[in-house]
């Protein structure tokens, strides 16, 4: 990825956007030996290794092979799953990870997917030690985003903190990745359809922050993996490039604009909320991009069939044909199911009852603070039982 082509876009765009978080990015074969490199010179200390023990042997191990012959003896923690098996960003995880930093840790490594970075870059907001990010898996677009979400008390915040300084992900690793966890990055880029659409329509309707740049670079990702979306499937070197790539740059454009608005609207909200409720429950969690690509349906298909129809009572003259034609663009639900399931998305992986997808529709977007037109649409119909009956048990 190109960081100084990326400057210069941002440059001649004239807009006041957050600096580039991040040092360097390099996505490519035998990328950790430019990670031990650079880990070596950042590294006057101590280096503290955060994987899990699926990433550790994903990489971890070779990555600390690689440090040794540049003689650093990293610290290592392994996160521990709890009883089903899951590794959670938090309470318990962010503070037996606490405990395992020293004093004079210098550095901080990231190897692992969502959860992982979700983890250290708390660690490393809070303490004011840098991080270096090692991607395991295409499978989630926070890696190089300010945003840590955090499970507190058994519900999901956000807290805006700090990009890594690096990233390294080596593509052979990558590859190597489960299928499920490609569809769920896969999944997680699908989702800026919809959170695009929030996002733009919060600004004409409410007049929230906005930023062409930022959009344009997320929708670039989006059509990147869309218009690669066989080599994703096939899991060749360029599909997985691709696909980090396009997740990487839209972690970026968050970062730039300072919040999540271009890469999390409505789908995330119901994404966030049914992991809330299996955390209720005491459920095995589902992955996050899988959950987002059926929440993107729902909401396509919430907005389409339910909204559009309704446009006329829900806002003024003014922004009804904006906000028609805007929805009218999105995809059909037809198109974003066949896409998510040309990459091994299906809605197994994402076994959502009914009731809760109408429940989350409901209720969902009391997450965040946030302009959408789920929101806009329960602050006008919120009391309307029949409302929410969808078609979306078939998605």
């Amino acid at each position: 990825m190109n960081l100084q082509f990326l400057q210069e876009r941002i440059n001649q765009s004239g807009e006041k956007l957050n600096p580039l978080p991040l040092e360097t990015i390099v996505v490519e074969k035998e990328a950790f030996k430019k990670a031990a490199a650079f880990i070596a010179h950042r590294a006057k200390r101590r280096v503290l290794l955060v994987a899990d023990t699926f990433t550790y042997a994903a990489a971890g191990k070779q990555l600390i092979d690689l440090l040794l012959t540049e003689k650093v003896l990293p610290d290592v923690h392994l996160v521990k799953p709890n009883k089903n098996g899951d590794v959670l960003a938090d309470e318990v995880s962010l503070v037996d990870l606490f405990l395992s930093l020293k004093e004079d840790t210098d550095l901080l490594v990231a190897v692992g997917s969502g959860t992982i970075h979700d983890l250290v870059r708390f660690i490393s907001g809070k303490s004011g030690k840098p991080f270096v990010s090692i991607p395991t898996a295409p499978s989630v677009d926070g890696f190089t985003s300010l945003g840590a979400p955090i499970v507190v008390r058994g519900e999901k915040k956000t807290y805006q903190l700090v990009a890594p300084m690096a990233l390294f992900a080596d593509t052979a690793v990558l590859q190597q990745a489960p299928t499920a966890l490609v569809a769920a990055g896969f999944g997680d880029m699908i989702g800026k359809y919809t959170s695009l659409l929030d996002w733009r329509i919060g600004s004409i309707v409410k007049n929230e922050p906005y930023s062409p740049l930022v959009a344009e670079l997320t929708r670039e990702a989006l059509d990147g993996c869309v218009d690669h979306v066989d080599e994703i499937a096939a899991k060749t070197e360029e599909g997985v490039q691709r696909l980090m790539e396009a997740l990487l740059l839209s972690g970026l454009a968050m970062a730039l604009f300072g919040y999540s608005h271009p890469a999390s609207g409505a789908e995330h909200h119901l994404s966030h909320y049914w992991e809330m409720k299996a955390l209720e429950k005491e459920e095995k969690q589902l992955l996050h991009g899988a959950k987002v690509g059926r929440s993107t349906l729902v909401i396509t298909q919430f907005y389409k069939e339910t909204i559009v129809p309704e446009l006329p009572e829900l806002m003024g003259v003014e922004h009804i044909q904006q906000v028609r034609q805007r929805i009218e663009e999105l995809p059909s639900v037809e198109f974003i199911q066949s896409q998510l399931e040309r990459v091994g998305w299906t809605k197994e992986l994402v076994p959502i009852p009914k009731s809760l997808i109408e429940q989350s529709l409901r209720e969902a977007h009391l997450l965040r603070d946030r302009y959408t037109l789920l929101r806009l649409y329960n602050d006008y119909k919120g009391g309307r039982s029949d409302a929410y009956r969808t078609k979306t048990a078939s998605l």
